[in-house]
């Protein structure tokens, strides 16, 4: 992990999501100290919640244009 992360925000969902893998890669390893491990758990939480915007800004869109094609 970096010392300082990006901004959630500012992450692509791929971003985010390779990210996530590697925060959760790194806690199964079990090799962090306590503390790194709460730091990695939050930041996993964090990118998580991302993940799951981009992913509720795709369905909006995709049920949108479901509607549209409809009527």
């Amino acid at each position: 992990m970096t010392a300082s992360p990006i901004d959630t925000a500012e992450l692509s969902y791929e971003q985010a999501r390779d990210e996530l893998i590697a925060v959760v890669t790194e806690l199964e390893q079990g090799a962090a100290t306590l503390e790194e491990s709460l730091a990695l758990w939050e930041r996993g939480e964090a990118l998580t919640r991302r993940c799951e915007e981009w992913l509720l800004g795709a369905k909006a869109r995709l049920d949108a244009a479901r509607k549209t094609g409809v009527e």
